[in-house]
């Protein structure tokens, strides 16, 4: 049994932009992990509210993020990082915003690494490296990586579906191959987006911002598998129970599996 998790969050990645990047792994991944191009994110499909919900598990209208501006919750809600450091647990967070930092608080992740994507180039590749050092030195129990240059160097710059954005999108799924090359024998992958978005924007109710690619690898997830009615906040509940962590009882989304 494997009872670590890594967390692969990829900015603005839509279903059809992650079948169409051309890169070979994208095949793979629809073989070997249990999938959906039909999750749901969350309104609105913005990147702080999105990510709070992922690591809170409860809608926007819940934690009170609403905005990509942090403001402090009026009701706090635990969130994924602070329920595993109770357990015990080391956590680990590679991230190319900075406004990332809002979703989980300091004291609950041991390891922490920050670029900035706009202001060096490659970024998201660079973090996927890090993220792979750390690993081999210390296999912390909790890793989450997130991607923002599909989103921001590619959507928000040349337009979603556009022939850059596509290569931003191939260059992600690039990181999780070597991701899943090195860890896959030892943890739990989850791979996600956290919304998609259309022409150069997102953020609103429409089919092409509000769905998104989920992809499981691990204890209870058969390989080729597709799943239904999944959304952003099935994440929390499944990441504690990979890890063997009771989930927060406000939690809203569901522990997912495909196998009995």
């Amino acid at each position: 049994m494997k009872n670590k998790v890594i967390l692969i969050s990829i900015d603005g990645m839509r279903p059809d932009g992650f079948l169409q990047c051309g890169h070979p792994f994208v095949e793979q991944m629809m073989q070997k992990f249990s999938y959906t191009l039909t999750g749901s994110s969350v309104m609105p499909s913005v990147t702080l509210p999105c990510h709070t919900s992922i690591f809170y598990g409860v809608p926007p209208m819940r934690h009170g993020i609403l905005t990509n501006t942090y403001v402090p919750p009026v009701r706090p809600v635990k969130g994924i990082a602070e329920v595993l450091a109770n357990a015990g647990k080391v956590n680990a967070a590679f991230y190319n915003w900075e406004t990332m930092r809002h979703v989980w608080s300091s004291e609950t992740m041991k390891y922490t690494f920050y670029l900035d994507a706009y202001s060096e180039e490659n970024t998201d590749a660079v973090l996927t490296m890090q993220m792979l050092e750390l690993l081999k030195r210390k296999e912390p129990d909790f890793l989450y990586l997130y991607m923002v240059e599909t989103d921001d160097k590619g959507g928000h710059d040349h337009g979603w579906m556009s022939k850059e954005y596509l290569a931003q999108t191939a260059n992600a799924i690039d990181c999780v191959e070597k991701v899943f090359q090195i860890a896959s024998e030892h943890y739990n992958i989850i791979v996600t987006a956290d919304h998609g978005g259309h022409d150069r924007t997102h953020g609103t109710d429409c089919a092409e911002d509000m769905t998104i690619p989920m992809f499981f690898w691990g204890d209870g997830f058969v390989q080729g598998a597709q799943m239904d009615n999944i959304s952003l906040l099935d994440i929390a509940p499944t990441v504690a129970s990979l890890m063997g962590v009771a989930p927060e009882k406000e939690w809203e989304g569901r522990a997912l599996k495909t196998m009995m």
